[in-house]
């Protein structure tokens, strides 16, 4: 516990959207970094499926990932002594009923260089335990890959001790008051004072802007479940690409030897140490056998996690509106992760005043569609 009270920022979450504003903000500013739980990112951020994949997601998502990817390609020293990314490949499944999707989804994607539109017998190359009455068309990604999540989040963290930032763990915030030219935030360990107040909260985000007094933005967590189990294949190897529905209706991903296998689903919940549901493992069980020619004979592993958004499923990134010094940092979805180099270098520049990176901004990014009073969100 830092006997320190007063700080230039303070940074509520210590998930991997708050861990990587804090370090960069720490470079300039005084920085304090506030965690509810008693280590950084045990909620979303250490349950992601840790995939980067510049083609998923909304606009806005896909122009921060892209703009994310040098800082993951150049692997600081600090982060890891290893690749933050490890090449995977996504392959994305349709079904005879999706194909329109697909072409859809082709459409959206056709100036992307590394998509591939795929038959069905070259997907069934990918993939061979896909069951050939399954499979009608398909669509793959070069450019996915597999993210070190741990070494992301640890590297920031160790950024942000480098330059002197403060994180205080255990440190629920119970109360935002506004002063004259600061905000006080009273915790469950103690009380802390900062001109700026980032809301970096994940799921907890709308419940710290109510008590901030801030815009609501119509934040909604959805649960996400997720199972690990044999693969009893050798076709699920280090190599094998991320197999995908292309409705997002499953997912398979080989995982430390492991194979991790999803509904996709979004279940609406409310902020919590949210566990899995059992009729969404069922659901996972179903949709995976009938895409593939095997049985899931055991369950190794299974967790669920919050996927936090607004209704257009673009971050909300700005300075409130309607109360002074309060900056919003949240709906991140589930692509928080893969965004973080770039949202994090964003949301310090636009909080200290100055102009976005370029790099950001030649990706077609239009930071008027995160504001977190744009028409698609403001109530």
């Amino acid at each position: 516990m830092t006997s320190r009270r007063t700080f230039d920022i303070a940074v509520i979450g210590a998930g991997i959207a708050g861990a990587s504003a804090a370090a960069e903000l720490s470079e300039h500013c005084d920085v304090l970094l506030l965690e509810m739980e008693a280590q950084p990112g045990y909620h979303t951020t250490g349950r992601s499926a840790a995939v980067f994949a510049p083609t998923y997601g909304p606009g806005p998502i896909r122009a921060l990932t892209r703009a994310s990817e040098a800082f993951f390609n150049s692997c600081p020293t600090e982060f890891s002594q290893h690749p933050l990314l490890v090449p995977r490949g996504a392959l994305f499944v349709a079904r005879q009923d999706q194909l329109s999707q697909l072409d859809e989804v082709c459409d959206q994607l056709g100036q992307e260089a590394t998509i591939e539109k795929l038959d069905a017998k070259a997907v069934l190359e990918w993939q061979p335990l896909l069951r050939e009455d399954y499979v009608a068309g398909g669509m793959y990604d070069a450019n996915s890959a597999d993210i070190d999540v741990h070494a992301l989040l640890h590297g920031y963290l160790r950024r942000l001790a480098s330059h002197g930032g403060t994180l205080v763990t255990g440190a629920e915030v119970k109360t935002l008051t506004r002063g004259r030219d600061t905000w006080m935030l009273r915790c469950s360990n103690g009380d802390f004072e900062a001109p700026i107040v980032i809301n970096a909260a994940g799921a907890w985000a709308e419940q710290i802007g109510v008590l901030a007094g801030a815009e609501a933005i119509g934040l909604v967590p959805k649960r996400r479940t997720a199972l690990t189990i044999d693969p009893q294949s050798d076709a699920f190897g280090d190599h094998t690409p991320a197999t995908i529905d292309i409705a997002e209706e499953f997912y398979a991903k080989p995982d430390a030897g492991r194979l991790l296998i999803s509904p996709a689903n979004e279940d609406p919940d409310v902020p919590s140490d949210v566990q899995p549901d059992e009729m969404d493992i069922a659901i996972c069980i179903h949709r995976v056998e009938q895409a593939f020619d095997f049985t899931i004979k055991r369950i190794e592993s299974k967790w669920a996690g919050l996927r936090s958004f607004v209704p257009d499923k673009a971050p909300v990134v700005g300075f409130s509106e309607r109360v002074e010094g309060f900056f919003w940092l949240a709906a991140q979805g589930g692509y928080g992760i893969q965004t973080a180099p770039a949202l994090a270098q964003l949301a310090s520049s636009v909080v200290r005043g100055h102009s976005i990176p370029d790099h950001i901004l030649s990706e077609g990014l239009d930071i008027a569609n995160l504001s977190p009073n744009r028409p698609a969100i403001s109530q």
